[in-house]
């Protein structure tokens, strides 16, 4: 989808697209950098990544077309079920997660996966908290790494709670926002840490909701929510699963409010979310059902 077009913008375009038949959407423009304003409102609506149009006679014409043909491979992967072997790998904990934490996790934590429509039901979500919410809250989004940074602070003019990209080695504070910021997994180390994994390294969803969802099955101690937001494919049911089956409050958001109800809907088939809900009853859950600040 390019976005500058004689009858329809491709921001427009990818809206009723994504409304009418969703699929998966690739914004291919002049410069994404450019046009990053254009790029995340399209991406607000569902499109999955964004890249440069390859120009003939240019310095950079093999690396743009290389890029080019690399996306779409990745959304095309994006469109398939995992393979029985990826499950297997996500099944696995990584060789940093193989020592359980032995440190008492002080803060309640919120954690969110999100994909195609994430950031609009983010920002209906989390407007809604106030700033002396008590949890700590951290998001991973699919997003390329080169767009994180405008998501963030695009989401920080939303709401009222502090926004932050993870950096390596950052801890989860309660009543900020941390939000994975590269194109490796973000995932909780034995010490309480964040960090980023390239592992596993052919699992397209990056960064991985799964990848993240589990390490805090292995290593978060405290009482914690976990939240699975409109998607397409896979990525977060099973991680979802997972930290129910640690006695976590798990949710789902619901068919009618999602753009895409992948990621949702293979949550529910897996008997994942102990609720399913509305964004807007996901906040308020969030404020009153499980006595956080709001």
């Amino acid at each position: 989808m390019d976005l500058h077009m004689p009858v329809m913008s491709g921001v427009e375009a990818t809206r009723r697209i994504m409304r009418d038949f969703p699929c998966g959407i690739l914004v291919v423009t002049a410069s994404a950098k450019q046009n990053v304003a254009q790029v995340y409102e399209a991406m607000e609506h569902g499109a999955l990544d964004a890249v440069d149009i390859p120009t003939l006679n240019q310095a950079d014409s093999a690396k743009t077309a290389k890029e080019l043909l690399a996306k779409i491979a990745r959304i095309s992967k994006l469109l398939k079920q995992p393979s029985s072997n990826l499950k297997a790998q996500l099944l696995t904990p990584l060789p940093q997660w193989q020592r359980r934490s032995r440190l008492p996790s002080t803060v309640p934590l919120v954690a969110i996966g999100s994909s195609t429509g994430g950031p609009k039901v983010l920002a209906t979500i989390l407007s809604q908290l106030s700033p002396n919410f008590g949890a700590a809250i951290a998001i991973v989004q699919h997003v390329d790494a080169q767009f994180s940074a405008g998501f963030a602070d695009w989401l920080r003019q939303q709401i009222r709670l502090p926004v932050r990209i993870v950096v390596a080695g950052d801890r989860l504070e309660k009543g900020v926002v941390l939000v994975a910021g590269t194109n490796d997994h973000l995932y909780l180390k034995p010490d309480l840490t964040l960090g980023y994994t390239q592992e596993p390294i052919a699992y397209s969803y990056r960064p991985s909701v799964d990848v993240f969802f589990k390490s805090l099955a292995q290593q978060w101690r405290s009482r914690g929510t976990a939240i699975l937001l409109t998607g397409m494919g896979r990525d977060g049911a099973e991680g979802l699963s997972t930290l129910r089956e640690r006695g976590w409050h798990t949710i789902a958001q619901d068919e009618d409010s999602c753009v895409v109800y992948g990621m949702p809907r293979a949550a529910i088939e897996l008997n994942a979310a102990v609720e399913i809900l509305s964004p807007d009853a996901i906040a308020k859950t969030l404020c009153q059902n499980l006595f956080l600040n709001c």
